[in-house]
Protein backbone atom coordinates (compact mmCIF):
# COMPACT_ATOMS: atom_id res chain seq x y z
CA UNK A 1 0.00 0.00 0.00
CA UNK A 2 2.66 2.44 0.85
CA UNK A 3 4.69 1.74 -2.11
CA UNK A 4 1.32 2.16 -4.06
CA UNK A 5 0.98 5.61 -2.69
CA UNK A 6 4.80 6.64 -2.55
CA UNK A 7 3.58 5.95 -6.93
CA UNK A 8 1.05 7.89 -7.13
CA UNK A 9 2.58 11.24 -5.09
CA UNK A 10 5.84 10.49 -7.65
CA UNK A 11 3.19 10.18 -10.26
CA UNK A 12 1.34 13.64 -9.49
CA UNK A 13 5.22 15.22 -8.80
CA UNK A 14 6.23 14.04 -12.37
CA UNK A 15 3.03 15.69 -14.13
CA UNK A 16 3.63 19.08 -11.93
CA UNK A 17 6.69 19.51 -13.32
CA UNK A 18 6.02 18.45 -16.86
CA UNK A 19 2.92 20.85 -16.68
CA UNK A 20 5.06 23.81 -15.07
CA UNK A 21 7.97 22.82 -17.82
CA UNK A 22 5.47 23.16 -20.49
CA UNK A 23 4.45 26.17 -19.38
CA UNK A 24 7.63 27.61 -19.05
CA UNK A 25 8.40 26.41 -22.86
CA UNK A 26 5.23 28.38 -23.87
CA UNK A 27 5.96 31.63 -22.03
CA UNK A 28 9.53 32.05 -22.84
CA UNK A 29 8.58 31.09 -26.49
CA UNK A 30 5.68 34.08 -26.06
CA UNK A 31 7.98 36.30 -24.74
CA UNK A 32 11.19 35.21 -26.33
CA UNK A 33 12.06 38.65 -27.96
CA UNK A 34 10.93 40.75 -25.35
CA UNK A 35 13.18 39.06 -22.54
CA UNK A 36 15.97 39.07 -24.75
CA UNK A 37 15.26 42.94 -25.03
CA UNK A 38 14.93 43.28 -21.20
CA UNK A 39 17.91 41.22 -20.68
CA UNK A 40 19.97 43.51 -22.61
CA UNK A 41 19.02 46.71 -20.70
CA UNK A 42 22.17 48.30 -19.34
CA UNK A 43 22.70 51.45 -16.97
CA UNK A 44 25.11 53.44 -18.20
CA UNK A 45 24.81 56.26 -15.66
CA UNK A 46 23.48 56.95 -12.26
CA UNK A 47 21.21 60.23 -13.63
CA UNK A 48 20.03 57.91 -14.76
CA UNK A 49 20.72 56.71 -18.71
CA UNK A 50 20.21 53.23 -19.98
CA UNK A 51 20.82 51.58 -23.29
CA UNK A 52 19.11 48.26 -24.42
CA UNK A 53 19.03 46.23 -28.17
CA UNK A 54 15.25 45.84 -28.80
CA UNK A 55 15.07 42.38 -30.53
CA UNK A 56 11.59 41.10 -32.75
CA UNK A 57 9.46 42.96 -34.95
CA UNK A 58 7.88 45.89 -33.09
CA UNK A 59 4.85 46.42 -36.03
CA UNK A 60 5.57 49.89 -37.33
CA UNK A 61 4.19 48.62 -40.88
CA UNK A 62 1.15 47.31 -39.41
CA UNK A 63 0.90 50.62 -37.22
CA UNK A 64 1.28 52.82 -40.48
CA UNK A 65 -1.72 51.16 -41.78
CA UNK A 66 -3.49 52.96 -39.70
CA UNK A 67 -1.40 55.66 -37.94
CA UNK A 68 -2.74 57.28 -34.65
CA UNK A 69 -4.99 60.42 -34.18
CA UNK A 70 -4.38 60.82 -30.58
CA UNK A 71 -2.02 59.44 -27.83
CA UNK A 72 -5.04 57.43 -26.66
CA UNK A 73 -4.75 55.61 -30.12
CA UNK A 74 -1.37 55.16 -29.97
CA UNK A 75 -1.39 53.67 -26.41
CA UNK A 76 -4.22 51.13 -27.57
CA UNK A 77 -1.94 49.87 -30.41
CA UNK A 78 1.23 49.56 -28.11
CA UNK A 79 -1.04 47.85 -25.50
CA UNK A 80 -1.94 45.26 -27.57
CA UNK A 81 1.03 44.78 -29.88
CA UNK A 82 4.15 45.27 -27.61
CA UNK A 83 3.08 45.14 -23.96
CA UNK A 84 0.94 42.26 -24.44
CA UNK A 85 -1.71 43.57 -22.91
CA UNK A 86 -0.18 45.82 -20.11
CA UNK A 87 -1.44 49.41 -20.28
CA UNK A 88 0.61 52.23 -20.57
CA UNK A 89 0.08 55.81 -20.31
CA UNK A 90 2.24 57.67 -22.94
CA UNK A 91 2.87 61.69 -23.22
CA UNK A 92 5.25 62.81 -25.44
CA UNK A 93 6.36 66.56 -25.19
CA UNK A 94 9.32 68.69 -25.62
CA UNK A 95 11.34 71.86 -24.12
CA UNK A 96 13.94 74.05 -24.92
CA UNK A 97 16.45 71.70 -27.33
CA UNK A 98 18.92 72.77 -29.16
CA UNK A 99 20.39 71.00 -32.51
CA UNK A 100 23.40 71.47 -35.20
CA UNK A 101 24.67 69.97 -38.04
CA UNK A 102 28.17 70.68 -38.70
CA UNK A 103 31.65 68.24 -39.86
CA UNK A 104 34.96 67.08 -37.17
CA UNK A 105 38.42 66.83 -37.73
CA UNK A 106 37.99 64.56 -40.27
CA UNK A 107 35.37 66.28 -42.23
CA UNK A 108 32.47 63.78 -41.08
CA UNK A 109 29.14 64.70 -40.69
CA UNK A 110 27.98 65.29 -36.90
CA UNK A 111 24.98 65.91 -35.43
CA UNK A 112 25.08 66.95 -32.05
CA UNK A 113 21.96 67.63 -29.70
CA UNK A 114 21.06 68.57 -26.38
CA UNK A 115 17.35 67.69 -24.70
CA UNK A 116 16.66 70.26 -21.88
CA UNK A 117 13.33 69.25 -20.11
CA UNK A 118 12.43 68.38 -16.49
CA UNK A 119 13.92 65.42 -14.66
CA UNK A 120 14.17 62.58 -17.41
CA UNK A 121 15.77 59.39 -17.07
CA UNK A 122 16.75 58.30 -20.49
CA UNK A 123 17.11 55.00 -22.62
CA UNK A 124 19.17 54.54 -26.14
CA UNK A 125 17.43 52.10 -28.05
CA UNK A 126 18.92 50.01 -30.88
CA UNK A 127 16.28 48.19 -33.62
CA UNK A 128 16.62 46.54 -36.80
CA UNK A 129 13.79 45.96 -38.18
CA UNK A 130 13.16 43.34 -41.02
CA UNK A 131 11.56 45.85 -43.26
CA UNK A 132 13.75 48.92 -42.46
CA UNK A 133 16.94 50.32 -41.79
CA UNK A 134 18.76 49.62 -38.37
CA UNK A 135 18.65 52.68 -35.75
CA UNK A 136 19.59 54.08 -32.18
CA UNK A 137 17.49 56.52 -30.87
CA UNK A 138 16.93 58.24 -27.47
CA UNK A 139 13.95 58.17 -25.14
CA UNK A 140 12.62 59.84 -22.69
CA UNK A 141 11.46 57.53 -19.90
CA UNK A 142 9.01 59.26 -18.64
CA UNK A 143 6.90 59.02 -21.26
CA UNK A 144 6.82 55.13 -20.65
CA UNK A 145 5.84 55.63 -17.05
CA UNK A 146 8.85 55.90 -15.48
CA UNK A 147 9.88 58.80 -12.88
CA UNK A 148 12.60 59.39 -9.85
CA UNK A 149 10.89 57.02 -7.88
CA UNK A 150 10.42 54.21 -10.41
CA UNK A 151 12.62 53.00 -12.86
CA UNK A 152 13.75 49.75 -14.86
CA UNK A 153 16.13 48.40 -12.36
CA UNK A 154 14.68 45.14 -12.44
CA UNK A 155 13.22 42.85 -15.65
CA UNK A 156 9.41 43.61 -13.38
CA UNK A 157 10.01 47.05 -13.58
CA UNK A 158 11.37 47.47 -17.17
CA UNK A 159 9.25 45.95 -18.92
CA UNK A 160 7.02 49.20 -20.42
CA UNK A 161 10.76 50.42 -22.04
CA UNK A 162 9.69 47.54 -24.68
CA UNK A 163 7.39 50.89 -25.65
CA UNK A 164 10.75 52.53 -26.54
CA UNK A 165 10.75 51.93 -30.42
CA UNK A 166 7.64 54.08 -30.53
CA UNK A 167 8.76 57.35 -28.65
CA UNK A 168 12.23 58.31 -30.13
CA UNK A 169 13.23 61.90 -29.37
CA UNK A 170 16.40 61.79 -31.58
CA UNK A 171 18.35 58.58 -33.53
CA UNK A 172 20.34 57.64 -36.31
CA UNK A 173 20.16 54.88 -38.78
CA UNK A 174 22.26 52.87 -40.67
CA UNK A 175 22.25 55.41 -43.69
CA UNK A 176 23.59 58.08 -42.17
CA UNK A 177 19.91 59.95 -41.69
CA UNK A 178 19.65 61.96 -38.12
CA UNK A 179 16.69 63.53 -36.80
CA UNK A 180 15.43 65.48 -33.57
CA UNK A 181 12.38 66.79 -32.27
CA UNK A 182 12.56 70.58 -30.90
CA UNK A 183 9.84 72.73 -29.12
CA UNK A 184 8.69 75.49 -31.33
CA UNK A 185 5.83 78.20 -29.97
CA UNK A 186 3.07 76.85 -32.24
CA UNK A 187 2.12 75.19 -35.52
CA UNK A 188 -0.45 75.76 -38.60
CA UNK A 189 -1.17 72.85 -40.59
CA UNK A 190 -4.38 71.50 -41.94
CA UNK A 191 -5.27 67.45 -42.25
CA UNK A 192 -5.78 65.83 -45.32
CA UNK A 193 -8.35 62.89 -44.85
CA UNK A 194 -6.45 60.88 -47.73
CA UNK A 195 -3.70 60.50 -45.50
CA UNK A 196 -2.76 58.34 -42.28
CA UNK A 197 -1.75 60.33 -38.92
CA UNK A 198 1.19 59.96 -37.59
CA UNK A 199 2.55 61.71 -34.30
CA UNK A 200 5.53 63.75 -32.79
CA UNK A 201 7.54 60.35 -31.75
CA UNK A 202 6.21 58.35 -34.57
CA UNK A 203 7.21 60.87 -37.35
CA UNK A 204 10.84 59.95 -36.26
CA UNK A 205 10.33 56.45 -36.15
CA UNK A 206 9.05 56.42 -39.74
CA UNK A 207 12.56 58.84 -40.78
CA UNK A 208 14.76 56.43 -39.23
CA UNK A 209 13.37 53.30 -40.23
CA UNK A 210 12.59 54.28 -44.26
CA UNK A 211 14.32 57.39 -44.99
CA UNK A 212 18.36 56.57 -46.75
CA UNK A 213 18.41 60.43 -46.99
CA UNK A 214 17.24 64.01 -46.14
CA UNK A 215 15.11 63.87 -49.79
CA UNK A 216 13.65 60.99 -48.86
CA UNK A 217 13.04 62.08 -44.84
CA UNK A 218 11.16 65.07 -46.54
CA UNK A 219 8.83 62.82 -48.85
CA UNK A 220 8.64 60.27 -46.71
CA UNK A 221 6.71 63.24 -43.78
CA UNK A 222 4.59 64.87 -46.80
CA UNK A 223 3.28 61.44 -47.27
CA UNK A 224 1.46 61.58 -43.73
CA UNK A 225 -0.75 64.13 -40.99
CA UNK A 226 0.90 65.33 -38.04
CA UNK A 227 -0.44 65.85 -34.99
CA UNK A 228 1.69 67.24 -31.99
CA UNK A 229 1.47 65.20 -28.73
CA UNK A 230 0.67 66.90 -25.04
CA UNK A 231 -0.27 69.90 -27.55
CA UNK A 232 3.58 70.64 -27.36
CA UNK A 233 4.10 71.99 -30.83
CA UNK A 234 7.64 70.74 -32.62
CA UNK A 235 9.49 71.11 -35.36
CA UNK A 236 12.26 68.78 -36.60
CA UNK A 237 16.12 68.90 -37.85
CA UNK A 238 17.30 66.13 -40.34
CA UNK A 239 20.28 65.30 -41.49
CA UNK A 240 22.06 62.76 -43.73
CA UNK A 241 25.99 61.65 -44.07
CA UNK A 242 26.14 63.61 -47.73
CA UNK A 243 25.99 66.93 -45.33
CA UNK A 244 22.56 68.00 -46.62
CA UNK A 245 20.08 69.18 -43.53
CA UNK A 246 16.85 70.64 -43.05
CA UNK A 247 14.26 71.65 -40.36
CA UNK A 248 11.03 70.76 -40.92
CA UNK A 249 8.12 72.94 -40.13
CA UNK A 250 4.36 73.13 -40.60
CA UNK A 251 3.02 76.57 -41.13
CA UNK A 252 0.45 77.52 -43.27
CA UNK A 253 -1.28 74.67 -43.57
CA UNK A 254 1.66 72.23 -44.85
CA UNK A 255 4.91 71.26 -44.44
CA UNK A 256 7.56 73.17 -44.70
CA UNK A 257 11.01 73.36 -45.06
CA UNK A 258 14.06 75.52 -44.18
CA UNK A 259 17.68 74.86 -45.76
CA UNK A 260 20.79 76.26 -44.55
CA UNK A 261 22.37 78.79 -45.98
CA UNK A 262 25.80 77.58 -44.97
CA UNK A 263 27.75 74.58 -44.51
CA UNK A 264 26.06 74.12 -41.19
CA UNK A 265 22.79 73.82 -39.86
CA UNK A 266 21.39 75.36 -36.56
CA UNK A 267 17.86 74.10 -35.07
CA UNK A 268 16.34 75.86 -31.62
CA UNK A 269 13.19 76.89 -30.13
CA UNK A 270 11.30 79.42 -32.99
CA UNK A 271 9.38 78.92 -35.96
CA UNK A 272 12.52 79.72 -38.64
CA UNK A 273 10.10 79.27 -41.76
CA UNK A 274 10.06 82.05 -43.96
CA UNK A 275 12.11 84.55 -41.16
CA UNK A 276 9.53 84.58 -38.45
CA UNK A 277 11.74 83.50 -36.03
CA UNK A 278 9.22 83.02 -33.55
CA UNK A 279 10.50 82.37 -30.19
CA UNK A 280 9.14 80.64 -27.43
CA UNK A 281 11.26 83.10 -24.99
CA UNK A 282 13.62 80.55 -23.22
CA UNK A 283 17.02 81.76 -24.54
CA UNK A 284 16.67 80.19 -27.49
CA UNK A 285 18.05 82.91 -29.63
CA UNK A 286 21.02 83.17 -27.26
CA UNK A 287 21.65 79.58 -27.50
CA UNK A 288 21.26 79.78 -31.76
CA UNK A 289 23.92 83.00 -31.95
CA UNK A 290 26.49 80.36 -28.88
CA UNK A 291 26.29 78.06 -31.32
CA UNK A 292 26.49 79.93 -34.50
CA UNK A 293 29.55 81.82 -33.03
CA UNK A 294 31.38 78.61 -32.07
CA UNK A 295 30.74 77.20 -35.75
CA UNK A 296 32.25 80.01 -37.27
CA UNK A 297 35.33 81.09 -34.80
CA UNK A 298 36.18 77.25 -35.39
CA UNK A 299 35.62 77.08 -39.34
CA UNK A 300 32.89 74.81 -39.09
CA UNK A 301 35.18 72.29 -38.16
CA UNK A 302 34.77 70.91 -33.88
CA UNK A 303 36.36 68.68 -32.48
CA UNK A 304 35.07 65.78 -29.70
CA UNK A 305 36.12 67.84 -26.60
CA UNK A 306 34.35 71.07 -28.48
CA UNK A 307 31.23 69.58 -29.36
CA UNK A 308 30.91 68.34 -25.68
CA UNK A 309 32.31 72.01 -23.74
CA UNK A 310 29.45 73.51 -26.79
CA UNK A 311 26.67 71.17 -25.88
CA UNK A 312 27.35 72.07 -21.92
CA UNK A 313 27.50 75.75 -22.32
CA UNK A 314 24.21 75.78 -24.31
CA UNK A 315 21.91 74.21 -21.79
CA UNK A 316 19.03 75.77 -20.14
CA UNK A 317 18.30 76.88 -16.87
CA UNK A 318 15.11 78.00 -14.76
CA UNK A 319 14.75 81.25 -12.96
CA UNK A 320 15.87 79.82 -9.94
CA UNK A 321 19.55 78.49 -11.69
CA UNK A 322 18.18 74.54 -11.93
CA UNK A 323 19.67 73.24 -15.11
CA UNK A 324 17.35 71.35 -17.37
CA UNK A 325 20.08 69.65 -19.49
CA UNK A 326 18.88 65.58 -19.63
CA UNK A 327 20.88 64.52 -22.54
CA UNK A 328 23.47 65.44 -24.87
CA UNK A 329 24.38 63.15 -27.79
CA UNK A 330 26.39 63.31 -30.59
CA UNK A 331 25.96 61.54 -33.57
CA UNK A 332 28.67 60.60 -36.56
CA UNK A 333 26.44 60.41 -39.82
CA UNK A 334 29.46 58.74 -41.69
CA UNK A 335 31.17 56.29 -38.96
CA UNK A 336 27.29 55.50 -37.55
CA UNK A 337 28.54 55.95 -34.21
CA UNK A 338 28.73 58.79 -31.62
CA UNK A 339 29.03 59.58 -27.70
CA UNK A 340 26.02 60.47 -25.29
CA UNK A 341 26.41 62.14 -21.55
CA UNK A 342 23.69 62.32 -19.22
CA UNK A 343 22.96 65.56 -17.01
CA UNK A 344 26.12 67.47 -17.83
CA UNK A 345 27.85 64.74 -16.58
CA UNK A 346 31.35 65.00 -18.62
CA UNK A 347 32.98 62.67 -16.52
CA UNK A 348 30.69 59.60 -17.97
CA UNK A 349 30.69 60.60 -21.83
CA UNK A 350 29.05 56.89 -22.79
CA UNK A 351 30.27 56.23 -26.27
CA UNK A 352 28.27 54.30 -28.79
CA UNK A 353 27.77 52.06 -32.20
CA UNK A 354 24.97 51.50 -34.41
CA UNK A 355 25.68 47.80 -35.93
CA UNK A 356 23.23 45.61 -37.61
CA UNK A 357 23.86 42.62 -35.25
Amino acid sequence: MKTKKHNKVLRFFIVLLIIIAVLLIAVTALYFNEIRSLSSLTKKDDYPLYQMTYYGDYGFDEFLKTGAHSDSDIEAFVTKRLLKGVPIDLGVTGDGCTAFVTKNEKGEVIFGRNFDFDYAPSLQVKTNPQNGYASISTVNLTFAGYSEDTLPDSLPDSFLTLAAPYLPFDGVNEKGVAMALLAVPEYHYTDDESKVTLNTTTAIRLVLDKAANVDEAVELLRNYNIYFSADVDCHYLIADSTGKSVIVEYWDGQLQTVYPENDYQIASNFVAYNGLNIGEGYSEFDRYDTVEKTLQDNNNVLSREKVISLLTEISCREDDGTDKLQWSVCYNLNSLDGYIFAHKNTDNVIDFELDKD
